[in-house]
C-alpha cells in the first residue's frame, strides 16, 4: 500500500510544506518548498503579510502536485498546522486586513482593558492558559479599543490555520486544539465561554462552528496539478504544538516534551487540566491537544533570543560565522545569567542592547565579544528549561526520567548538551520535524491507515526511523 500526505507547516519565521509518503507499513518524509516567514509593518502595527504567505503555500502545493505525478500517485490529504493566537477578520467571506502580529508592542492596551473587567485569577480559572500579553482575547481586546471599526466591519474571525484552510478550500471551521489557545475557550467544557466572549464584545457566532482534529474541512478548490483534483483537507492539530505532541516518539503518556524553536515549550500530557493556585502562579497553561488530551506547558523564550541577537550584530556591520560561534561558546562558561522571561524580549530589534540593559540593572558585566553572549543566551535557556522541569514535576506529581526535545532547535547541539546538564536528566533528541511528523500522523488515521489512540500513532515514528 502506498499513499501520498502533505503537511503545510508554517511557523512564525519560516513555512514549509512536506510531504509524507506510506509505503510498506512506513512513512517518510521530504521537504517540497520551503519559505521564510515574518512580520511587517503596515499602518504603525506588525502584521502578518498574508497574500504572501498563501502565495507561498500555492506555490508548495503545485510542487507537491508534481512530486506525486513523479510517483505517480494522487495526493490522499492535507493538514495545515500553523502558530497560534493569531487570527483573520473576514467581511462577507473577505478578509478585512492583513491578520495583526502577536508581537505588536500595543497589546497591552488589551492586557489592561480585559483585566479591568476580570482578574488574571478568575481568568486563569476559566481558559487555563498561562498570561502571555498576546494572548488572542488580549489581541481582540486592543483592536476594540483602538481600531474599533475592523471588529465592527467582521462578521467572522479565523484563526489563522483556519483561514488559511478557508482560502484553499471555501470551508470554514474552528479547529479546537487551536481555539483553545484563543483564552476565550472554557478549558473544562472545552467550548467557547460566553462570559469570555462577552467580556471583547463577541458571540459564539462571530468565530466558525468547533470541530476536532481528524475531522475533514472541504477539497481543494483551486488547481495545483491534477494529483491534487479532489484532495481532502483534514483538520489535524492545527495549533502546531498539538501536532508536534503527537510527533514525540513517546510510549507512554508520562513524557516530558520541550518543543525547540522560535519559543521554548516545555511540558507534559495529561487527561484533565491543573487549575490550582499553584499552577496559575507557576504560570503554566492547560491547552487542549489531540484527542481529547491537555497540553500542560509553559510557554519560554526560545531561540528567538539567540536569532534576534545574531540579526541585530549584523545590522551593525558584524560578520559573524554562526558555527565558529557556537564551537567558541562551548568553551565558555559564564557567570552572567539573564532572566529570559523579561517582556521587552518578545519585541523584535535591538536584542544585544536590551540583553546588556538586563545585566547592567543586575549587576552583572555586559559581555565584550559575539561568542561570549551567546553563551550567556545559551546557559540562561538551559537553567530556565531546568527551573521550570522542577516545577512541572511538583505540579504534576511526576518524575520524569528523561526529556524529549524536538523541532527545530533540537540541531543545536550544545543547547542539548547543556539542557541535559542543567537538568540532570537524559535527554532524547528528534524528531527535527516532529510538527509535520504529527500532522501527518493525524491525516494516515484518517484516512484508515493507522488505527488506535496516539501512542499506537507514535509506534510508526520510531518504526520509520523518523525520531
Amino acid at each position: 500500500m502506498r499513499a501520498l500526505f502533505g503537511a503545510i507547516d508554517i511557523g512564525a519565521s519560516s513555512g514549509r510544506v512536506m510531504a509524507g509518503l506510506y509505503q510498506d507499513g512506513r512513512l517518510s518524509l521530504s521537504e517540497i518548498h520551503r519559505f521564510p516567514n515574518g512580520a511587517i509593518e503596515q499602518n504603525g502595527y506588525l502584521v502578518w503579510d498574508y497574500p504572501k504567505l498563501l502565495s507561498e503555500i500555492r506555490r508548495g502545493l503545485r510542487e507537491l502536485g508534481a512530486r506525486a505525478e513523479k510517483l505517480g500517485l494522487a495526493v490522499s490529504s492535507v493538514g495545515i498546522d500553523t502558530w497560534a493566537v493569531d487570527f483573520g477578520l473576514l467581511c462577507e467571506g473577505e478578509l478585512v486586513q492583513n491578520p495583526y502580529c502577536y508581537r505588536d508592542p500595543s497589546n497591552d492596551v488589551g492586557v489592561r482593558s480585559v483585566h479591568d473587567k476580570i482578574s488574571f485569577a478568575e481568568l486563569y480559572g476559566k481558559n487555563g492558559l498561562q498570561f502571555l500579553p498576546f494572548n488572542s482575547l488580549y489581541q481582540i481586546e486592543r483592536i476594540r479599543k483602538l481600531n474599533p471599526e475592523l471588529l465592527k466591519r467582521a462578521d467572522r474571525i479565523l484563526l489563522l490555520p483556519d483561514l488559511i484552510g478557508y482560502s484553499l478550500t471555501g470551508e470554514m471551521a474552528t479547529e479546537r486544539t487551536n481555539a483553545s489557545s484563543t483564552g476565550l475557550l472554557n478549558v473544562q467544557t472545552r467550548e467557547w465561554d460566553d462570559e469570555l466572549l462577552d467580556l471583547v464584545g463577541l458571540g459564539k457566532e462571530s468565530f466558525p462552528p468547533l470541530r476536532d482534529a481528524g475531522e475533514g474541512l472541504g477539497e481543494l478548490k483551486d488547481a495545483f496539478g491534477p494529483r491534487l483534483n479532489g484532495t481532502k483537507v483534514v483538520l489535524v492539530g492545527s495549533h502546531d504544538t498539538a501536532s508536534a505532541m503527537v510527533g514525540v516518539p513517546a510510549t507512554d503518556s508520562g513524557f516530558a516534551f520541550l518543543s525547540s524553536g522560535t519559543w521554548s515549550l516545555l511540558g507534559t500530557e495529561l487527561e484533565a487540566p491543573v487549575l490550582t493556585s499553584d499552577s496559575q502562579q507557576a504560570n503554566f497553561t492547560n491547552e487542549l491537544g489531540v484527542d481529547g488530551t491537555v497540553r500542560y506547558l509553559k510557554n519560554l523564550s526560545g531561540l528567538w533570543l539567540l536569532t534576534e541577537t545574531l540579526k541585530d550584530y549584523e545590522r551593525q556591520g558584524a560578520q559573524l560565522n554562526f558555527n565558529e560561534l557556537l564551537i567558541a561558546a562551548e568553551e565558555l562558561k559564564p557567570e552572567q545569567v539573564i532572566d529570559v522571561t523579561d517582556s521587552s524580549f518578545t519585541e523584535p530589534g535591538e536584542m544585544v542592547s536590551k540583553i546588556s540593559r538586563q545585566l547592567e540593572a543586575t549587576g552583572q558585566p555586559s559581555p565584550s565579544r559575539p561568542a561570549e553572549l551567546v553563551a550567556i543566551i545559551l546557559h540562561s535557556l538551559a537553567k530556565s528549561y531546568a527551573e521550570n522541569l522542577k516545577v512541572l514535576e511538583s505540579l504534576t506529581e511526576r518524575k520524569f526520567e528523561s526529556l524529549h526535545i524536538i523541532g527545530g532547535g533540537s540541531q543545536n547541539a550544545l543547547l542539548n548538551r547543556l539542557t541535559a546538564e542543567y537538568c540532570g536528566i537524559e535527554v532524547k533528541v528528534g524528531p527535527v520535524e516532529a510538527t509535520a511528523i504529527g500532522n501527518l500522523l493525524i491525516q494516515l488515521r484518517a484516512a484508515g491507515l493507522q488505527d488506535g489512540s496516539r501512542f499506537e500513532l507514535r509506534k510508526l515514528i520510531l518504526k520509520s526511523d523518523l525520531s
